[in-house]
């Protein structure tokens, strides 16, 4: 008998690997990833060897969707699951990590501008024509 993802929605596990992927959104590949990174712990298998994961490692892989989704590296999402899962944690810890990382993303967007920037102008000082000479070869070559 199969299930349909609609049905599984409303499940509370235990969920094979594709359930698991279907309720988190995460797929069955990353699932292994971030077991094999310990992001999410070492689950139960059936005697055939099949992973079943609960209701809590679908929660914590819907936490690392979103921590990816806004760009947290794999070390950020692990600190920050640690801290997610230590109810007596002091909320200026998360806002830290929240911080550094906005100024990294701060750091790579002015990288990225300048790249635009340099290449925009390269781009108007090329004539685009026929002939051979082009300003953005001559950059690139140095």
């Amino acid at each position: 008998m199969t299930q349909d993802i609609a049905s599984i929605g409303s499940a509370s596990g235990p969920f094979n690997i594709g359930q698991a992927a279907a309720q988190s959104g995460v797929s069955a590949k990353m699932i292994r990833h971030y077991e094999a990174l310990g992001l999410l712990p070492t689950v139960h298998r059936t005697d055939a060897g099949y992973r079943q994961y609960g209701d809590r490692e679908v929660h914590t892989l819907r936490f690392i969707r979103r921590a990816r989704a806004l760009g947290f590296s794999m070390a950020e999402i692990a600190e920050l699951l640690k801290l997610w899962q230590d109810k007596r944690r002091a909320s200026a810890d998360v806002k830290r990590i929240a911080l550094a990382h906005v100024a990294e993303l701060e750091r790579r967007i002015a990288e990225m501008e300048a790249m635009r920037q340099n290449l925009t102008q390269l781009a108007h000082c090329c004539k685009g024509n026929s002939r051979p000479d082009c300003p953005i070869l001559t950059e690139l070559a140095g």
